[in-house]
């Protein structure tokens, strides 16, 4: 009877399953996206400008798993990455796993796992797909991809001008200029030492001031003041007169003479130097930016948009030398940095960077009655010459033809017919200009390969970067 009974809640519960599937919205999970093609083209170049541009540094790519035990975040991410922000569940060999939320975990992982075979410095850099769980806004959403790039096994301001030189490279591939942003910078030694020190806070009272700092751009200064002083607790009035302090210094001089003789200052003043040195003339010290993330070490730094449209942090990094000793291996310096793929494309279309984009097909092979045998044999020909050819297949008239083409943004136009088949002439249609000109196959694929190369050149200007 209880069997029977069972049976019959599970068939109901998949009669609502099936019932509900007769109404499927056609909108995609909260705080994801569909790509559709227009879509993946500037995905596609954008990527495309990340690979070219770490690639010409000497990174090398890597990928990893989509699916992380849960203890490789809660170890060092941080409470509210696990805790609130983490797609976790329990597998069915009762493993507690999470839909990675970022990379740094996962390749300090892999980096432990060869920590004694790998040639170092290591330069690894991957473009990947992570999920959060968190409230989707402006530039934040669920699902996320991110160019995340690291170098291992080197000590000292180098290697942290280098990621943050390389920052200024992504952008400048771009075409965007050095008044649309400004890296912002700061020292968790420095953190560390203004918390304990300068405020006199104890180890929770300084995570929760560290954390309380990381949101301050985003309450308001009534709202941070109150936190403060509950935090601070009887020596609330001191306290925020020494934060008013911290927050009207503009650079390192400006500090106060405890914080400003330390030697995290030191390295800070060692970094602007190598900045300095690679040309990077938009880097300012900002005592107030925390990058909340509990594994970073040294120093930290965030792109920030200028633009009074989009004026927000575009991605930033540091460094984390503990994080590869957590996995059972020698402690390892590293540092890196991840841009995301939504707060890119927001600069780019904020500042009006991004190109026009046409479909990747670059001809469109528009059949006219009798010659569907020839035009099949012909696109045929021009895929073998390594141009992509779309040939139309419906049985359409002209004009239909044409407007599928039009519409799906390929640049040229190819009309066969039996007449152009006999002469081995075809009527070849620019769509951006409209002119149009009878060619022989020869100079179809001349035109096109010039196209293709035209642009790989054009590309090549963008990528020419100062290394």
């Amino acid at each position: 009877m209880i069997e029977k009974s069972s049976r019959l809640q599970n068939d109901d519960k998949n009669a609502t399953i099936y019932t509900s599937m007769a109404n499927l919205s056609s909108e995609p999970y909260k705080g994801t996206r569909d790509f559709y093609p227009e879509d993946m083209r500037v995905r596609e170049y954008i990527f495309g400008t990340w690979r070219t541009v770490v690639r010409r540094y000497g990174y090398e790519a890597y990928d990893a798993p989509l699916l992380e035990p849960l203890e490789v975040y809660a170890a060092k991410s941080g409470n509210e990455l696990v805790n609130e922000q983490t797609y976790q569940f329990t597998d069915r060999g009762d493993r507690r796993v999470a839909i990675r939320p970022e990379m740094t975990p996962t390749v300090s992982r892999m980096i432990a796992a060869r920590r004694q075979e790998l040639a170092y410095p290591a330069r690894w850099y991957s473009i990947a797909q992570f999920m959060r769980y968190e409230r989707p806004q402006r530039g934040r959403e669920r699902e996320f991809w991110q160019l995340n790039v690291d170098i291992f096994g080197a000590d000292g301001a180098s290697a942290e001008a280098e990621i943050i030189t390389l920052g200024v490279d992504l952008l400048k591939a771009f075409n965007a200029t050095p008044d649309m942003y400004v890296v912002r910078i700061n020292n968790r030694k420095l953190i560390n030492y203004m918390m304990a020190h300068y405020l006199g806070l104890d180890t929770v009272q300084a995570q929760l001031m560290i954390k309380l700092f990381d949101r301050k751009g985003k309450i308001s200064n009534e709202d941070f003041r109150d936190q403060a002083i509950e935090i601070f607790g009887d020596n609330a009035s001191d306290g925020l007169q020494k934060i008013a302090q911290l927050l009207a210094a503009k650079s390192m001089a400006d500090l106060p003479e405890g914080l400003r003789d330390s030697d995290a200052v030191q390295e800070v003043q060692a970094l602007f130097t190598e900045l300095e040195r690679a040309g990077v003339t938009n880097a300012v010290f900002d005592i107030t930016l925390m990058r909340g993330l509990d594994y970073y070490t040294g120093t930290v730094f965030e792109f920030f948009d200028t633009h009074p449209e989009n004026n927000r942090s575009l991605f930033g990094g540091g460094r984390y030398d503990g994080l590869v000793g957590l996995f059972g291996a020698d402690p390892l310096s590293a540092v890196g940095m991840a841009p995301g793929y939504t707060m890119v494309e927001l600069f780019l279309r904020t500042h009006t960077l991004l190109p026009d984009m046409t479909s990747m097909t670059d001809v469109y092979v528009v059949v006219l009655p009798g010659a569907e045998r020839g035009a099949r044999d012909l696109a045929i020909k021009l895929r073998g010459e390594g141009i992509n050819t779309e040939l139309d297949i419906t049985g359409r008239k002209a004009d239909k033809q044409l407007k599928t083409a039009i519409k799906k943004s390929i640049p040229y136009i190819l009309f066969v017919g039996e007449n152009e088949l006999e002469t081995e002439v075809y009527p070849l249609k620019t769509v951006a200009t409209g002119d149009e000109q009878k060619v022989a196959f020869e100079r179809i694929v001349t035109i096109l390969g010039d196209r293709r190369r035209g642009r790989a050149n054009e590309d090549d200007e963008i990528f020419a970067v100062d290394l």
